[in-house]
């Protein structure tokens, strides 16, 4: 009896010792509430906002070149790439046709001219005679009219020989201003037909070192760009160099895409090296705002939201539930008044949704931790750049720690019943 005894007492011992051990362990290694959160500091600084889109280069003054007349490319004098001056022949179309419609137009005119000599002629000899009384002035006044006849019939072949004339010119296609080859249509030998319009054989750049670019803006970003603005945007082809403009025009006239508004805004752009060529897709980014010496905060810390503890959710449950059956003055429960209570109160909260008259948008709320635990601090939001936000707040200072998210520490996956189920927070 002895012996149990004491093997009883020693296992109690040995009980007492490996739960001390493992109580001094678990508290020793216990995260401290400061360690459970990821925290940073708010600083003070400098911030832009910018809004951005995508565009594309383009030449300020491009001129397309076309021929009036249809004919065979007999002779090509430029390439792509090739600089000419204005006035510069560019290339000629064959001038079989235009030479033969001259010369059958000339050919037209000697013979109306002819015309015109014997009206002449004859007018003079019935007039002669009508003075003499040997004819009527009927017949004077038909030779009268055959002579002017004559002569508009020899007005009309010169205009078609004017007109031919100008045909042939035609065929001759001069540069209308000095500039850049940026493409080139026809080939030598093809045929270019003008029946219905004007069709395009080359395209001159004016002047490469000046360009700009075209880009298309939502609507909620418009209403804060400005003409003068600054612009800085960059292309693939150097992904690594960041180039600058100024906002030029931003045009009235809206695109309408599946319900989606844009606006077209034009960016100069100065091109002295010429590395930019047209065509090219830039990534623009218009700054509309920027705030010197305010406090930042991350994005994060406005998005962050502590995690709701369920012990404290069960007794808010207990304690709403408790006070609806809870008599009022007059011996009645107040579970009505509560659920009326509830219903506006949810209203509000649907209706805080809505952006009301009343609705502050530039509030917002970070957390700090006070005595290991998140604590609410409001702050008035200013401009952001995507990565901080400007705030102001009569709490917080320059240095101040706050809460931008929670360490693995106190999200590790969690083994749920005989599924082996696992549950992770992310944040």
């Amino acid at each position: 009896m002895k012996r149990s005894t004491k093997k009883t007492i020693t296992l109690i011992t040995l009980l007492a010792i490996a739960g001390g051990g493992f109580y001094y362990y678990k508290e020793s290694h216990k995260p401290k509430p400061e360690d459970l959160y990821r925290l940073q500091k708010v600083t003070q600084g400098s911030v832009e906002q910018t809004v951005s889109a995508n565009g594309t280069l383009n030449p300020v003054t491009v001129v397309s070149v076309g021929a009036q007349v249809s004919g065979r490319v007999s002779k090509l004098y430029v390439d792509f790439n090739d600089e000419v001056k204005a006035g510069q022949v560019l290339l000629e179309l064959d001038d079989s046709l235009f030479t033969a419609q001259i010369a059958q137009s000339e050919g037209n005119v000697r013979n109306a001219q002819a015309s015109v000599d014997l009206a002449k002629a004859s007018e003079a000899r019935i007039r002669s005679l009508y003075t003499q009384e040997y004819v009527s002035k009927q017949e004077l006044d038909q030779a009268v009219q055959a002579l002017q006849s004559a002569q508009a019939q020899v007005d009309t072949y010169k205009a078609q020989l004017r007109r031919d004339k100008t045909n042939l010119s035609y065929s001759i296609i001069r540069s209308p201003i000095s500039g850049v080859v940026v493409d080139r249509v026809v080939n030598l030998g093809q045929t270019v037909a003008a029946s219905f319009q004007t069709p395009t054989l080359i395209q001159i750049a004016q002047d490469l070192s000046k360009m700009q670019i075209n880009s298309s803006f939502a609507e909620a970003d418009i209403g804060n760009i400005k003409v003068g603005q600054k612009a800085k945007f960059t292309v693939d082809a150097f992904p690594n160099k960041n180039f600058e403009g100024l906002v030029k025009q931003v045009r009235l006239n809206p695109t309408v895409t599946s319900n989606v508004v844009t606006y077209d805004v034009v960016v100069t752009v100065d091109n002295p090296g010429q590395i930019l060529l047209p065509g090219m897709t830039a990534y623009v980014n218009i700054t509309v705002a920027k705030h010197d010496d305010v406090m930042l905060v991350p994005n994060a810390a406005l998005r962050y939201k502590p995690k709701v503890d369920d012990s404290d959710a069960n007794q808010n449950t207990k304690v709403a539930s408790g006070s609806g059956d809870k008599p009022n003055p007059n011996g009645q429960t107040n579970a009505g008044g509560d659920q009326q209570a509830g219903g506006q109160k949810g209203g509000r909260e649907r209706g805080g949704k809505r952006r009301g008259k009343n609705e502050d948008l530039s509030a917002g709320k970070v957390y700090v931790l006070n005595n290991g635990k998140p604590e609410e601090v409001k702050v008035r939001l200013g401009i952001s750049d995507g990565r901080f936000t400007e705030i102001k707040s009569r709490h917080l200072e320059p240095d101040a720690k706050i809460i931008v998210g929670e360490t693995l520490a106190d999200n590790q996956p969690q083994t749920q019943g005989p599924g082996n189920n696992m549950r992770m927070r992310m944040f």
